[in-house]
């Protein structure tokens, strides 16, 4: 894949690292030149020092021939910019932007921008930690309605069923992982003590699910 990473900061560096490594073409672009030095020598893809949405700099990096756009700089503003001239100047088909507004971010989510709040991230990840210590969220989906989360079978649910903790539309147990081997689970799949759970869950189906586990 063709792909322009917008800020060469903390993310942006690491952003542009990863997506190298994996074999994509990367382009960064930073208007402080040495904002480059975050990157290792490693590094194959290009250097594009500029603002990050202006027309000529996003030319230079490609942006014509791109399959993807990270916009990644400490500016929501220039993130958003940067992120609607890719979609409707160029037509570019993925698009992520880091936004720390949770409010804007979620406008534009709505407008067809993928967007990255580490706001809202971080607060819910906080509070996670704070009211679900046992409980750790692999991923979300949404604005957090549904999360994916790992926790552990206790000694409670040791011969346990799936189907006695399921709950519809608030529990589904989507895998188990048994001496290192992952398995999609049925409703009559019973539960050894050990097994790393992924439970993908709502709000109220987290508050049931550590009852349950605390049983």
């Amino acid at each position: 894949m063709n792909i322009i990473v917008a800020g060469c900061g903390r993310l942006g560096a690491e952003l542009a690292q990863i997506l190298d490594s994996d074999g994509n073409h990367v382009a960064v672009i930073d208007r402080d030149k040495d904002a480059f030095k975050r990157l290792k020598s490693s590094f194959k893809g290009e250097f594009i020092e500029g603002i990050a949405f202006d027309k000529a700099t996003l030319i230079k990096a490609g942006i014509e021939h791109a399959d993807a756009v990270a916009s990644t700089t400490n500016g929501d503003n220039t993130n958003i910019v940067t992120a609607l001239i890719a979609k409707k100047k160029f037509k570019i088909p993925t698009i992520v932007a880091r936004i720390y507004d949770p409010i804007r971010a979620e406008i534009y989510r709505k407008m067809g921008i993928n967007t990255v709040s580490p706001t809202l991230w971080g607060a819910n990840k906080i509070k996670d930690l704070i009211c679900h210590p046992d409980l750790f969220r692999v991923s979300s989906f949404g604005s957090g309605e549904v999360e994916i989360i790992e926790t552990e079978a206790t000694a409670f649910l040791d011969g346990r069923h799936v189907r006695d903790i399921a709950i519809p539309s608030e529990i589904n147990v989507v895998s188990i992982v048994r001496d290192g081997i992952a398995l999609i689970p049925t409703h009559s799949t019973t539960f050894k003590k050990g097994d790393k759970i992924f439970i993908a869950l709502t709000a109220f189906g987290k508050t049931k699910i550590k009852q349950m586990l605390m049983s």
